[in-house]
């Protein structure tokens, strides 16, 4: 019980770092009226990253784990772009660069390595049909997807940005994964993409509106 306890409280916890940085996010769209990407955005990504990592591997639920480790890195990619490490004294921004880079790899590898069987048990856990794997995976897969997107986007233009289409894949993926939290049973899941849903339409509709006005001013 308080094994259980401890592990969904680590979800939790990292579902209000999600659940703040999409707050901090919405509230300065709105004020801006038009999307944003504060570096508070992607601050408390890395930080809600980390520890729903922690929380995927106690649950022994693959579909998470899938979900974090390309979305984890594109967090401080977007960091670095935002010159977040420039404000670190060099010494304690290798220090902590390292830290954040390797421990995901370096807790996996050890995983992994004390537990043999660590594959199967996420792969063919007996409290989760095969089918239901692959549907919350493919959700995780859809939700990661957005990163990735996001990423190019930004890429292209040498700034960090979150576009229209960040949302819109946003909301497809957070569909899917709803969906699978009910048929889990995850109050974490269920929760935070609930939440997170309302705010990813928002933040269409807020990208749509400033389009159609910057054509109209450009007419």
């Amino acid at each position: 019980m308080e094994e259980s306890f401890f592990i969904y409280a680590i979800g939790f916890l990292a579902q209000i770092f999600f659940s703040a940085r999409t707050i901090l996010q919405w509230f300065k769209s709105e004020k801006a009226k038009t999307i944003v990407s504060p570096a508070s955005y992607w601050v408390l990504s890395v930080a809600g990253s980390y520890l729903f990592f922690i929380y995927g591997y106690f649950r022994d639920d693959f579909a998470i784990l899938l979900g974090q480790f390309i979305s984890y890195y594109i967090y401080l990619w977007n960091l670095k772009l935002k010159g977040i490490w420039r404000k670190f004294i060099p010494p304690f921004r290798l220090i902590l660069l390292f830290i954040l880079v390797m421990t995901p790899v370096a807790a996996s590898a050890m995983v992994i390595s004390k537990n043999p069987d660590f594959i199967d048990r996420l792969l063919f856990n007996e409290d989760v049909p095969f089918g239901l794997l692959l549907f919350g995976s493919a959700g995780q897969i859809v939700f990661t997807l957005r990163f990735v997107y996001q990423w190019i986007y930004s890429v292209r233009r040498k700034e960090s940005l979150l576009p229209v289409g960040f949302w819109i894949i946003s909301l497809v993926g957070s569909s899917a994964i709803i969906a699978y939290g009910i048929f889990r049973s995850d109050p974490v899941l269920i929760l935070g993409q609930s939440f997170g849903f309302v705010a990813y339409s928002r933040n269409l509709i807020i990208g749509m509106r400033a389009k159609r006005r910057k054509r109209m001013e450009a007419a």
